[in-house]
C-alpha cells in the first residue's frame, strides 16, 4: 500500500509541478523566500525546452520532453498547508535547523516557517491560507486585554509576518 501511495504522491507532485510550470509560462510568478531559485530553475528549463543542440532554433520540444526536464524537481516537492517546499538541500531546510536534525533526508513540514525557509514558495492557491491566518490574528489582537503586551506584540510581529507574504504573493501576481 505505500508503494501505491508514494506512486500516487509522485503523480501528484508531477501535476503540480506543471501546474506551476504553466503559471510561470503564463507570468504567474511564485513568491516566497525561494521564488528565486524556483523561477530560475524554469528559466533553465525553457532554455533547454526551446531547443536541443544540433535542432533548429524554431523547433520546440514537446510537453512530455518539457516534463522530463520537470520530473527531478518534482521529485524534490513537498506540500505544505500555506506553501511549497522545494527540498533540495537538507542544508538549507530551515526546519531542520530549527529541530536540529540536519541529516534528515525529508523536511519536517509541521515545522515549515514558510516564510522564512529559502526552499519554500507561495503560490496563488496558498492565498486563502495566508488571508485567513491574518484575519484570525487581527481578531486575536483586538481581544486582548491591556496586561497582556507581550502576547499582543508577538501576534503582532506574526500578523505583519502574514501580510507581508501577502503582499508578496498579490506583487508576484500583478494585483495591487
Amino acid at each position: 500500500m505505500l508503494a501505491e501511495v508514494g506512486k500516487l504522491e509522485a503523480e501528484r507532485n508531477k501535476d503540480l509541478t506543471w501546474q506551476v510550470w504553466q503559471d510561470y509560462k503564463n507570468g504567474r510568478m511564485p513568491a516566497g523566500p525561494g521564488a528565486k531559485g524556483l523561477m530560475d530553475f524554469f528559466a533553465s528549463v525553457d532554455g533547454q525546452a526551446g531547443r536541443s543542440p544540433g535542432q533548429a532554433p524554431n523547433v520546440k520540444r514537446s510537453d512530455q520532453e518539457v516534463m522530463n526536464l520537470l520530473a527531478k524537481r518534482a521529485r524534490t516537492l513537498h506540500l505544505g498547508v500555506a506553501s511549497y517546499c522545494w527540498f533540495i538541500d537538507p542544508s538549507k531546510a530551515l526546519c531542520l535547523k530549527l529541530a536540529g536534525t540536519p541529516g534528515a533526508t525529508e523536511p519536517l513540514v509541521g515545522m515549515c516557517d514558510a516564510a522564512r525557509c529559502p526552499q519554500a514558495t507561495h503560490h496563488p492557491c496558498h492565498r486563502p491560507v495566508w488571508a485567513a491566518s491574518a484575519e484570525n490574528k487581527k481578531v486575536f489582537i483586538a481581544s486582548i486585554g491591556r496586561g497582556q503586551n507581550a502576547e499582543k506584540v508577538r501576534l503582532q510581529s506574526e500578523l505583519d509576518r502574514d501580510l507581508r507574504v501577502l503582499t508578496e504573493l498579490d506583487a508576484a501576481a500583478g494585483r495591487n
